[in-house]
């Protein structure tokens, strides 16, 4: 539940006006139990201002919000600023509550303390203002991922105008020098599970250009010659006959997409869903088509903050 404004301001930003200083707007959590004010600098990630980890950056595990440095982002028929509002929005009801987080003294790689506050990334993603986020491989935590199926499946937030594939939540040109293995790459986490995929490039990209992530499209011509192929798959075939011919390439590239999302499909569409597995699992299936799923506008990091920030944050 929602903690009345009084209860953000803590002591600390008294401290502040009293010495001249710009007063941050501070909030209430409990780290390990301890009651303790921080500082959100955007939805996932805030400062502790007060106990042992005093002047410590923390990173939020378990979910993502959109960058807050400026206007970047954008998917389906988003605009760059509509989505800068939206990562607004995420730090505005990070601030309000009351949250409960708990670490182990871990690390990032930016040397970040990270922290799961679980009431907060259910809060945030329940509100369509973020997403479930995984740094690897493995699933998100899955009571984050069926609040993120019901947010999607209710257009909330971030998924009012579209829901992409992957989100591309890092973006990184070849100039700034890479990894340390000398490695260049864009983060992407898949809306369906959270995973993290790596898009490794060598590409160099020019400030305020917009970036966009490509994915596999059934084109019509593609779902003819698919339609084709499932004709020697029985259920898949009597499936296609209960279906208008001019309905199929629609409802093929529908179950494509569910393929390609990993998703179930329903009864009506289940034994096509299974026909496009046999094809592409014998390597038969085609798909041709291209779609951007979604973008990012490139800025260099040193050039997102203060009087030098490039001209699309301004």
């Amino acid at each position: 539940m929602r903690s009345p404004l009084s209860l953000a301001l803590l002591a600390g930003s008294a401290l502040a006006l009293a010495s001249g200083a710009r007063a941050e707007p501070l909030t209430k959590a409990f780290i390990n139990g301890a009651a303790t004010p921080v500082y959100f600098n955007d939805g996932d990630s805030f400062r502790i201002q007060a106990g042992p980890f005093k002047g410590t950056q923390s990173r939020l595990s378990g979910y993502n919000t959109l960058e807050s440095f400026g206007p970047v982002h954008s998917w389906g028929t988003w605009t760059e600023k509509e989505m800068y509002v939206i990562a607004k929005m995420a730090t505005h009801e990070a601030q309000q509550g009351v949250w409960h987080c708990e670490g182990d003294g871990k690390k990032d790689g930016y040397g970040r303390l990270l922290l799961f506050c679980k009431d907060l990334a259910l809060h945030l993603i329940g509100e369509g203002l973020a997403h479930t986020y995984s740094v690897n491989e493995d699933p998100g935590d899955p009571d984050l991922l069926k609040v993120q199926r019901e947010a999607m499946a209710n257009k909330r937030g971030m998924w009012a105008k579209g829901v992409p594939r992957f989100v591309m939540t890092s973006l990184h040109a070849k100039s700034e020098g890479g990894d340390k293995h000398g490695q260049t790459s864009n983060r992407l986490i898949s809306t369906t599970d959270a995973h993290s995929d790596k898009w490794v490039h060598n590409d160099d990209y020019a400030e305020c250009q917009r970036v966009c992530h490509e994915v596999d499209m059934m084109s019509d011509a593609d779902a003819e010659k698919n339609a084709a192929l499932l004709a020697a798959i029985p259920d898949a075939a009597a499936a296609l006959t209960a279906v208008g011919e001019s309905d199929r390439a629609a409802l093929l590239r529908e179950v494509y997409e569910l393929l390609a999302r990993g998703q179930p499909a329903s009864d009506a569409q289940a034994p096509l869903l299974e026909g496009l597995r046999i094809l592409k699992r014998e390597g038969k299936l085609v798909v041709s088509g291209k779609q951007t799923d979604s973008c990012q506008v490139y800025v260099d990091f040193r050039r997102r903050f203060g009087g030098e920030r490039a001209t699309c944050l301004r």
